[in-house]
């Protein structure tokens, strides 16, 4: 298999990078090979101070079906525990933000991967499905714990256990996928989503993906402690031209309505 065309990567000249998997004959599963690439770009991506917002998405009847099972042994008991060829931790860790646009099946794998993304758009007839129970296969990318806290504990155990599909309408209801859309129009809506994302501040972009995904990993009380913090010195570090310069756009933005000092 070409790697060169399992793994699709295209950027426009405003900063938005598509990523496609594409293997659309088995459903774009995943070899080890495909998901050190997927890491190292997402990694590359992440520093690329020309890529603004991430896509993610799959060719043909799949997002990602998961891993490819003829090759379930050089995955799993590869080296997991290097992150910087582990997918979901690239992802984690990615600064900018990644849109999600699931045009049919995510299972198991592709499940996890789909959990990572910050910003979920589906395609009605997409489906969601853990079948990490099904297969005998221990999860090691979140799912376990991601899906529990999303959609609630008795919907994650009913999920995961018995391997039923969750639609992409419920997934909406669910609070999974922000977006529902018809078949064939993810990928739009998600660069609809991007282009939204590149009008504004992107320094404050980042630092706002970055507060809201470290302050879930706390409780509230410490999340807040988090945004005071990062508040502080943010602020701490503009200068009074870059202040006169937020104020004048502020004002801009407000039009005729002199005086203004609304945020």
């Amino acid at each position: 298999m070409d790697l060169s065309d399992s793994i699709l990567v295209a950027g426009d000249p405003n900063g938005i990078v598509t990523i496609t998997i594409n293997r659309p004959k088995s459903l774009n599963s995943l070899t080890r090979a495909m998901l050190v690439r997927l890491a190292r770009e997402t990694s590359a991506l992440s520093r690329d101070d020309s890529a603004k917002v991430i896509i993610l998405t799959g060719s043909g009847r799949a997002f990602c079906s998961g891993i490819d099972l003829t090759a379930a042994e050089e995955v799993f008991k590869g080296d997991v525990k290097d992150v910087e060829t582990d997918l979901v931790a690239q992802m984690e860790r990615c600064r900018k933000p990644i849109i999600g646009a699931i045009n049919g099946v995510a299972v198991t794998a592709g499940f996890e991967i789909a959990l990572a993304c910050d910003i979920l758009v589906a395609a009605r007839g997409a489906m969601f499905m853990d079948t990490h129970a099904r297969f005998g296969i221990f999860p090691s990318w979140g799912l376990s714990q991601k899906l529990s806290r999303l959609a609630g504990a008795n919907r994650a155990r009913e999920t995961s256990l018995t391997a039923m599909p969750i639609t992409a309408e419920k997934a909406e209801k669910w609070g999974l996928v922000t977006h529902v859309v018809e078949e064939g129009e993810a990928l739009r809506k998600a660069q609809q989503i991007a282009e939204a994302i590149l009008k504004n501040n992107q320094d404050l972009v980042l630092k706002y993906k970055a507060v809201i995904n470290d302050g879930l990993k706390l409780d509230l009380g410490s999340a807040l402690s988090l945004e005071k913090e990062r508040a502080h010195s943010y602020y701490d570090g503009m200068s009074k031209e870059q202040f006169k310069k937020m104020q004048e756009f502020i004002a801009g933005r407000g039009g005729s309505k002199k005086g203004s000092s609304k945020l």
